[in-house]
């Protein structure tokens, strides 16, 4: 990806990495991504905004050449220090020897131990600061938790164009610049939202307030941090219909408790099946389901736990653990916003059990309201067994 002029005097120097296929460790990226930056020039200053992935760091410094001279940059700012946008800027800094790096003051305490330099002017941007470049304004618009604790968008009135970080952005890579390009716009919109769920979905209060901040600017066209760039005659009033749509909290009619669970030889299911018989019995309207994580699909499990009112986890022991299918489903549990949701443990084992313990300190380190020490059955539960646990998902109900 070279330069591209996007507007007056406004310019993408990102890099395009196409063969990207996994972001932060746990987020397919089948679609590539990109590393957006882009230069805005004034009469008097020069800003870059965003820097890029420092494996990138020549094919990016050539696209900024291109543009002008790394010496002639006045301000590097930075909406937030994620190292896909951070990585390159120690590398960049001995080229703009003159360059104020801008970040919020969240950001100030990330950057040091980013470059591991503190010999760089640093100005800490407060929300409605501004800078003058000559003939254009950028304005800062303090945006945390989007998503990351110093993230900021940075808006400059006169070109009517939004910088908001990572936010509306897609892990999607196409050599075009511009979303009404986009060749493969089904693609692009399953990259689209895939982005908003995974990176945005644990986020939604903080979403809902940063389209609050930006809801009366004239917005023409949004240089997301990944992506095409977004605009009013392509997906602009979509995509911030959608970000609106998606963050808005979902209506409940009834309370939504499921059982998820793993059994060897039907031990845990009917462990499972009788908690969820107490549970009925004090709450009779909520939705209350059982689910053999070994039939069901992983993602939709998780959904319903992340979006459950409380929910119920069950394992046999082997080799000494929690089987596999349920420690994959925590390792989905959202951890942001599922604290101090009411869990409980249960199981069958039967040698030494150590499945449940195991499974309510890793509920118990998510911050999760673990009730009771949990429930275990030595092999086959007996009648009494299944009485207990149907009481125990009474007093699990009882407590909600």
């Amino acid at each position: 990806m070279a330069s591209c002029r996007i507007g007056n005097d406004i310019y993408s120097v990102g890099i395009l990495n196409p063969a990207m296929r996994i972001f932060d460790v746990v987020m397919r990226t089948d679609y590539g991504t990109t590393y957006n930056s882009f230069l805005v020039r004034g009469t008097e200053k020069t800003a870059l905004i965003e820097v890029s992935h420092a494996t990138y760091f020549n094919q990016y410094l050539d696209n900024i050449k291109e543009v002008c001279e790394p010496a002639e940059i006045d301000y590097i700012i930075l909406n937030h220090c994620e190292p896909d946008h951070s990585g390159a800027l120690a590398q960049l800094l001995p080229y703009c020897p003159k360059a104020e790096v801008v970040v919020s003051r969240a950001g100030s305490i990330y950057l040091k131990n980013i470059t591991n330099r503190e010999d760089y002017p640093v100005r800490i941007a407060k929300d409605k600061d501004s800078l003058d470049l000559g003939g254009k304004t950028l304005s800062f618009i303090n945006a945390p938790f989007l998503h990351w604790p110093d993230s900021m968008f940075t808006w400059c009135p006169e070109e009517k164009t939004l910088f908001p970080c990572d936010m509306f952005g897609a892990h999607y890579c196409e050599p075009y610049t511009f979303d009404y390009h986009t060749a493969y716009p089904d693609k692009y919109e399953i990259a689209f939202q895939g982005y908003y769920d995974a990176i945005f979905g644990p986020f939604k209060p903080y979403v809902i307030s940063g389209m609050e901040k930006i809801k009366d600017l004239d917005i023409e066209r949004i240089c997301t941090s990944h992506g095409p760039v977004i605009t009013k005659e392509g997906r602009l009033s979509y995509v911030m219909e959608k970000y609106r749509e998606w963050s808005a909290p979902a209506p409940k009619t009834q309370k939504q408790i499921p059982l998820f669970y793993c059994s060897a030889y039907g031990n845990t299911r009917k462990i499972a099946n009788a908690i969820a018989d107490g549970i009925r019995e004090v709450l009779p309207e909520a939705n209350v389901c059982t689910y053999d994580l070994n039939h069901n699909d992983l993602g939709e499990m998780a959904g319903l736990l992340n979006s459950s009112d409380a929910f119920c986890v069950g394992s046999p022991t082997l080799n000494a653990d929690a089987v596999a299918p349920i420690w994959m489903l925590l390792s989905h549990v959202d951890a942001i916003n599922n604290k101090k949701k009411p869990v409980l443990a249960f199981g069958s084992y039967g040698w030494s059990g150590e499945a449940i313990p195991n499974l309510t300190a890793r509920l118990t380190g998510l911050k999760m309201n673990v009730f009771e020490d949990g429930f275990k059955v030595t092999f086959v539960p007996s009648e009494d067994d299944l009485s207990a646990a149907k009481e125990t998902g009474r007093r699990f109900a009882q407590s909600l």
